[in-house]
């Protein structure tokens, strides 16, 4: 298997189909104790295009932890193609009430059930950093 980067317009690429094919993810956040915190998170079906997008609650564990330290980590994994990606970022949370309309879909309506008129709803955007994926016979590293 390949460590070394690939060329930045094939790495992405990569990274863009494997992140389209996902549904769900892992957002690791840091809490103010230092450790590190993981769930799990829905990845509303939108193009990639170097930031991911995630429903929350604003009052949430996870974004008072974004506003005190906004490094975090997506790890994804495609079930189709036995392929991951791990991705660092920045993290910021704010509210657009148009994204909000363009990204819902009613699978999210399991934890926000107003819809994106549910009560205290947020967004959060995951800025792509530096990403590694892993698939058969491929291990790459990737800058955004």
């Amino acid at each position: 298997m390949s460590h070394e980067p690939i060329p930045t317009a094939d790495g992405r690429r990569r990274v863009t189909e494997l992140i389209r094919d996902a549904r769900a993810c892992l957002l690791t956040t840091t809490a103010v104790d230092g450790r590190l915190v993981s769930r799990p998170m829905v990845l509303p079906a939108a193009e990639f295009d170097g930031d991911l997008w995630f429903f929350a609650y604003a009052d949430s564990a996870k974004i008072r932890q974004i506003r005190v330290n906004p490094q975090v980590n997506v790890g994804l994994f495609d079930q189709r193609q036995h392929a991951w990606v791990s991705m660092a970022g920045t993290a910021q949370e704010g509210w657009e009430r148009g994204r909000a309309e363009r990204l819902w879909h009613p699978q999210l309506e399991t934890w926000f059930p107003d819809g994106p008129d549910t009560p205290g709803l947020t967004l959060l955007k995951v800025h792509a950093g530096p990403a590694e994926y892993w698939a058969a016979g491929e291990n790459h590293q990737v800058s955004y």
